[in-house]
This record gives C-alpha cells, structure tokens and sequence, in this order.
C-alpha cells in the first residue's frame, strides 16, 4: 500500500472514530493481539490467561483504568465467537466491568474484522481512537490497515487460518512472524506519524516499540546515555550504573544471536534521528509475558508483565521499577517510560 492511500484510508478511520479526554485524570491500558481462540492447542493466549486475568482483575480495574482493546481481540480467522465467548467467559465478565463504567474501547484487527457482523455483540467496535492527553492528542489504531496482504486478502487468510492451521495446532501466522512484513508495517505507521507531527500506538506486528525504538535499538541508544552519566558518578550510581550496563550487553549480546538477519541493523528511521511518534502495545501472547501500554495526562509507558521464575532475564538484572500482586507471584515491570512534553518537544523540532 502506498503512503498516500495508507494515509487516505487511515485519516478516514481516525476523523469517524471516537475521542476519549484525559481531563477527568482518567489512566488508560492499551491491550492488543489476545488472539482469544478455543483453549485448546491452538489457542494463543491460554499460556498466559492467568497472568492477563490477575493483571486486569487485581491492579487494573481497582486503579480505575480505562481499558482500550487494540484489535486481533478474538482470533475469528480460527474460531467461530460462540467457541470463544464460552472458553473465555471469565475474561468476558472482566470486560463487562470495564465496560459498565464507560471504561472499555474495543477496536477492530485484521483477525477479528468479522466481529461487525456478529448480532448481539456487547461493546460498542471502532477502528481508531483518539485520546487527548490535555499535552498531546495519541491515535490508537490496530496497525493492519498498511499491509497490503491483510487489506486484499483477509478472506482467504481467513479459511486458511481456521480450516488448515489451526486444526494442525499451527499458531498464528500473521505480521509478527514474518520479519520483512513486520517491518514494512510499522515504517508505514512511523512514516505516517513523523509526516503528520501525531504520536500512533498501534499493535498487529506484536514487537513492542518506544518511541519508535525496538529493544535491540533502544538499548544501543540506553547504553549510550548511561555511559555519559558515568564519568560525574560517584559511589552506589557508579556501581549501579556499571551493573546496568553489564545487564544491558548481556541483552544486546542475546538478540544479536537471537536475530542474525539483515534487518537487525535496519531501523524504522534510516539515517535521521529518530522521532518519538510511533509506540506499539506488543501482545498478550509472548512465550514469557504480557506487553502493554499505559498512558494518562502526563506519560507513556511500556510495561511488562511476567510470572515469578517465568519471565525474561533481562528485566531481574536491570534497574527497573517492579511492582507485584497475588502475593508476589505476578509482576508489572516499566520498561521505558517518558513525559509527554518531552514526546511533544521531539516530535516538534524533529518531524
């Protein structure tokens, strides 16, 4: 898809979607990419169904959080709504509550699109967001709407998803597992933004971003800043500083084998510097946890959510904040995170 017609088609779906106001101090959750199926083998999100359901139940709904489902929620390439709504009735009756207090956006994917065409449905369906911060409007759409396959094909995508792979217990194929798609998925998204001087948070490719960074560049990027602070540091900073730097070769070391590809050394920016415009919520179905976005008037932030002893090593050897519930076994780690002013101030002088 072009630029002009990705623009065209998106622009469209923005100006007919609906706005929600952060002046009431509301804090908002941006969820994606559930894939809610059957719960059976072929369902992607039962490895992390008891994470999800304490994360929403246990921190989530008490903070009064607005919850904002950005698209591939039920996985209807694979599985008829009748199958999910039975398998997932306790997470349904989390999102009633959501819902009962005006606390709940439901936007479409590519792999839930047939949801407009279920009778009876609960929630009311949009294809983009808007949120107005009171610093900065964030535009919340799923994120297919630059790739051409899914535009084009979404039906024959669809029997082959429900009717070959899914019986073969297959996991979903789609964006997030093909590199060079992925890619062009969020250069759409990135060009998009940085052209139209907006901030997108989009989902679909299932990789978190940060201010249009993945981890492998934001690290490259975090070593960089903590190796400047360390000549002026003196004492416990210094020696937390080295450890933190420690951690963050080990990472980089790891992706690096992980991601032996062309495209590692890619960026979504080329040789410019990068402009903060482009976030991504990742999915709810990563081997090790739960990515996800969390906004209110005054910051962005990417955390994660992982199971003691099940979560990635990075995040326990890092100089992340950590909170816990369920007697200590769930945990909420911020990854990254940034005030809006400061997102505004880059996006201003850089796009």
């Amino acid at each position: 898809m072009t630029e002009s017609a990705f623009s065209e088609k998106l622009f469209g779906q923005i100006s007919a979607g609906r706005s929600l106001s952060l002046e009431n101090g509301d804090k908002v959750l941006i969820l994606s990419d559930l894939h809610m199926g059957d719960g059976g083998r072929g369902d992607d999100l039962v490895r992390n169904e008891g994470l999800l359901l304490d994360a929403l139940e246990l921190w989530y709904l008490p903070r009064g959080y607005v919850l904002v489902l950005n698209g591939d929620i039920e996985e209807l390439q694979g599985f008829s709504l009748a199958e999910i709504r039975m398998r997932w009735k306790r997470l349904y009756a989390l999102f009633d509550r959501f819902a009962a207090r005006g606390g709940l956006y439901r936007i479409i994917g590519n792999h839930d699109e047939d949801i407009r065409f279920e009778a009876g449905y609960p929630y009311p369906l949009f294809d983009a967001l808007r949120i107005d911060t009171g610093v900065l409007p964030v535009y919340v759409y799923h994120g297919h709407q630059g790739s051409q396959v899914y535009s084009r094909y979404h039906r024959v995508m669809r029997t082959f998803m429900r009717y070959l792979l899914k019986p073969l217990g297959i996991r979903n194929i789609s964006a997030a597992r093909r590199k060079r798609r992925r890619f062009s998925v969020e250069r759409s998204a990135y060009d998009f933004s940085r052209r139209n001087g907006i901030v997108s948070v989009i989902g679909h490719t299932h990789r978190p971003l940060f201010e249009s960074l993945a981890r492998f560049d934001y690290i490259k990027f975090e070593i960089e800043r903590l190796c400047r602070d360390y000549p002026a540091a003196t004492g416990e900073e210094r020696l937390k500083i080295e450890g933190e730097v420690r951690a963050l070769r080990f990472e980089l070391a790891k992706l690096k084998r992980k991601e032996r590809r062309r495209s590692l050394q890619d960026t979504l920016y080329g040789d410019e510097l990068p402009v903060p415009c482009l976030f991504n919520s990742g999915s709810a179905i990563g081997n090790k946890g739960i990515n996800a976005i969390e906004l209110d008037r005054e910051r962005i932030s990417l955390v994660y959510w992982y199971t003691e002893g099940a979560g990635k090593h990075f995040v326990s050897r890092g100089g992340y904040r950590i909170d816990e519930i369920a007697g200590g076994s769930r945990k909420r780690a911020i990854l990254n995170s940034d005030a809006l002013d400061y997102v505004l101030a880059r996006i201003s002088l850089l796009s």
